[in-house]
């Protein structure tokens, strides 16, 4: 799968959202390292702590089914908006820090980041394990 085809499943799959607090809604593909792909959209609820975001809902999907490497992930938003922090560190348990993000706006306008760019001191299994 191509990026653009990525790109595609996550501006599908971001129709889904249920965001009738925010009003900002997002969707997120999720290449695996099986190619196998994976999108999720955001999930609010009234109680804010409570929602999940897409990308963490596209992350779940896969590991849930077995796939446990990110390859890469594009996210679709509104204007461009990159992932939260939960989101990166949930990218890190999952991926490398070379792990492309790419995020897309509705105007077309795309970025492409390593995990790295976006979250540069991940705390990491290395730290836990003490590897």
């Amino acid at each position: 799968m191509n990026i653009d085809d990525l790109v595609a499943a996550a501006f599908a799959i971001r129709e889904r959202s249920y965001s009738p607090y925010s009003g900002y809604t997002v969707g997120a593909a999720v290449l695996a390292d099986d190619n196998s792909v994976w999108t999720g959209c955001n999930v609010e609820n009234i109680s804010y702590g409570l929602s999940i975001c897409a990308e963490r809902v596209a992350i779940t999907k896969m590991v849930s089914e077995g796939p446990r490497r990110v390859a890469a992930i594009a996210i679709a938003t509104k204007d461009g908006g990159t992932p939260c922090g939960m989101c990166l560190q949930t990218l890190a348990e999952f991926g490398d820090s070379a792990l492309t993000v790419v995020v897309q706006s509705e105007s077309g306008a795309r970025s492409s980041y390593a995990l790295s760019e976006l979250l540069p001191h991940s705390f990491t299994s290395k730290e836990v394990r003490g590897a």
